[in-house]
């Protein structure tokens, strides 16, 4: 059984899981056909979202048996179809600590301007920013599920006052982590930092848009390490291009994001390449549960199977 391990960027899936013995090749690049490129692999292990299987790839793959992804979720794959072609789709661990520490990392860059801080140390400059106190600020989270209440308890730690939403949160959930459960407008309105750990899905596609964002206060951060197809970035890009918001960004509606995109040289901002889950710990498990996945599937007991 041939394999193909996909987009590992950083070359170290077979660093990180055991790979011996199997027939394995590594793209440790973006695929330019993905037809053409897996046509004679009979089985995929996919990093996250990087690489998109929608039916009708999936339907161009007649080898394709076993498609492997990383994380416990994909909205890259079309499931549905897998199943009616016959491909058994399996899932790795996760380790949500990571994004929500990555999150922290975005935040207090942003805040106390740690790049442009950098960048003027190194050029000889001294002291040429104001920052900003998380501790009696407001953070509004939009979305408080683990990755939310994650970053809830951080938040509390700092001193800030922490405030919610999603669509269905309520008082009592929302206190549980901290947090109170605030309408969608008045924690655009109240905070100081807004951060977003929304499920990408149908119904949460752009459920941060320009109404939201222009109701921000001036000089406001506006934090994503959630999915792009969550918020409207060209309204947040705007937004931060004329200096009514900051802004914090660690996912992108193309990825990797094209060299010539505008939202490179976009002032106000702190950029990261969606590195939000990469972390040596979280590849540890994830190539190390993909090997795993690949072993039980040739041995016949699929494991951590998706599609029924």
């Amino acid at each position: 059984m041939r394999i193909a391990i996909l987009d590992d960027f950083q070359d170290v899936a077979r660093e990180f899981g055991d790979f011996s013995g199997l027939d394995v090749t590594v793209f440790t690049a973006p695929l330019d056909d993905v037809t053409a490129q897996l046509a004679e692999f009979d089985g995929v292990v996919a990093m996250r979202e990087r690489t998109r299987f929608p039916a009708e790839v999936l339907r161009s793959l007649p080898r394709l048996r076993l498609l492997v992804s990383t994380g416990r979720r994909n909205a890259a794959i079309d499931l549905e179809a897998a199943t009616e072609l016959g491909i058994t789709v399996c899932h790795t661990g996760y380790r949500p600590a990571a994004a929500a520490e990555h999150t922290w990392a975005l935040i207090l860059a942003a805040l106390r301007h740690v790049p442009a801080e950098d960048a003027n140390i190194r050029a000889g400059r001294w002291q040429s920013t104001v920052g900003k106190e998380l501790s009696e600020s407001t953070i509004g989270i939009v979305g408080l599920g683990g990755l939310g209440r994650r970053v809830a308890r951080v938040a509390t730690a700092f001193g800030a006052e922490v405030i919610a939403w999603s669509s269905n949160l309520d008082a009592a959930r929302a206190a549980e982590a901290g947090a109170t459960a605030v309408t969608k407008q008045e924690l655009f309105e109240r905070s100081d930092v807004v951060t977003i750990h929304y499920v990408l899905s149908d119904r949460s596609r752009g459920i941060v848009g320009a109404a939201d964002i222009a109701r921000m206060r001036p000089g406001a951060l506006l934090v994503n390490t959630s999915r792009a197809g969550v918020l409207d970035t060209p309204a947040a890009a705007d937004a931060a291009r004329r200096g009514d918001i900051r802004l914090a960004l660690d996912v992108f509606d193309v990825e990797p994001l094209p060299a010539g995109d505008p939202i490179r040289d976009l002032p106000n901002s702190v950029l990261t390449g969606h590195v939000g889950y990469v972390t040596e710990q979280q590849y540890r498990l994830f190539y190390a549960d993909a090997a795993e996945d690949v072993r039980a599937y040739l041995a016949g007991d699929p494991i951590r199977v998706m599609n029924p």
